[in-house]
């Protein structure tokens, strides 16, 4: 079991972009397992974020927190900074309503799942930011009505049952947390919770995986009869990665990080929350059916890009900054 788990921790990139591959190839050859797959997301995404929770060091949780610079930071990257960058940038896809929802939906909302582990591949902070998850999911849940307010108009905020927020966060959110720490409280005391929680945290990569595949063939069919129509949002979400790099970098510089802090936000701030916000872009009206495609687009092209940035980032801030620094972690 644990030459398992190393195999697939030393191949987990490879691993995260064969899992859409697998999703693509079942989804286009047999469509029928669209709507089963698309039922799976929530609980999928529910064990995802329950083995991530799990890495949080919630013992030592208060200390994180007490990096203030840290945390200020990744507040004013995500929800100060990159508004600016997706209005800027959204022009491209303003034209067309359900297109620029789409995009609005994935890009102002921060990754809180498999963004830690490829920030610690480039040697970014990964501890911080499973500290931060729960504040940054909590943060743009209360902001994201206002920014779609703000950037669509008060008729389609009037428009979206926000009731699936709710549900999402309570579902997907909280009772992973709440489970999370509670087996963590348990395994100190338990022998039978501790093997628990390490059967969980060693199955993180294939949750991953798995998740990344039912993703995909939920979507993949209904995205390939649409290409053409999609298209237009690509190169939006690879402006919106290639600029948030110096962004990042320079948030980083200016809060007196260190070059794993750096790197960390440089990856917060690039990567996107796109599988916790498919369910809630999947309810909203008949007339968006186009959105969630635009979403399932985002995810494919960020495993690109992250497999480029676990090389590059660590790269570009070593030599930028901190010729001392020793390299990153080796990806097979």
């Amino acid at each position: 079991m644990q030459m398992s788990v190393e195999w697939m921790e030393r191949h987990e990139v490879a691993l995260y972009v064969a899992g859409p591959a697998i999703g693509a190839v079942v989804g286009l050859a047999w469509p029928v397992v669209a709507y089963p797959a698309e039922l799976a997301i929530h609980p999928v995404l529910a064990l995802l974020l329950y083995a991530t929770f799990l890495g949080i060091p919630f013992g030592r949780i208060g200390h994180a927190f007490r990096d203030w610079r840290f945390l200020a930071a990744i507040l004013v990257v995500n929800f100060v900074l990159v508004p600016a960058v997706v209005w800027l940038l959204s022009g491209i896809v303003a034209h067309d309503q359900v297109l620029l929802v789409g995009v609005l939906f994935v890009l102002l909302t921060p990754c809180i799942d498999y963004v830690i582990v490829f920030a610690g591949l480039a040697g970014g902070d990964e501890e911080k930011l499973l500290a931060a998850a729960p504040l940054l999911m909590l943060t743009q849940m209360l902001l994201l009505p206002l920014y779609l307010w703000l950037f669509v108009g008060a008729e389609f905020v009037g428009s979206v049952e926000f009731a699936p927020f709710v549900e999402a966060f309570v579902l997907i959110i909280a009772l992973p947390l709440v489970g999370a720490a509670l087996t963590q409280l348990s395994a100190a005391r338990s022998r039978a919770a501790r093997r628990v929680e390490q059967a969980v945290m060693g199955a993180m990569v294939p949750l991953m995986v798995a998740t990344l595949a039912v993703v995909v063939a939920s979507q993949i069919a209904r995205v390939s009869a649409r290409l053409g129509s999609l298209l237009l949002a690509v190169p939006v979400y690879v402006l919106f990665a290639a600029v948030m790099v110096p962004v990042g970098m320079l948030a980083g510089r200016v809060a007196g990080l260190d070059v794993p802090g750096r790197r960390a936000i440089v990856f917060i701030g690039a990567t996107r929350n796109s599988l916790v916000v498919l369910p809630l872009v999947l309810a909203l009206p008949a007339a968006f059916d186009l959105a969630p495609l635009v979403v399932v687009t985002q995810t494919l092209v960020e495993l690109v890009v992250m497999v480029v940035f676990v090389r590059l980032i660590p790269w570009i801030i070593r030599v930028a900054h901190d010729p001392a620094i020793g390299p990153a972690k080796s990806v097979s």
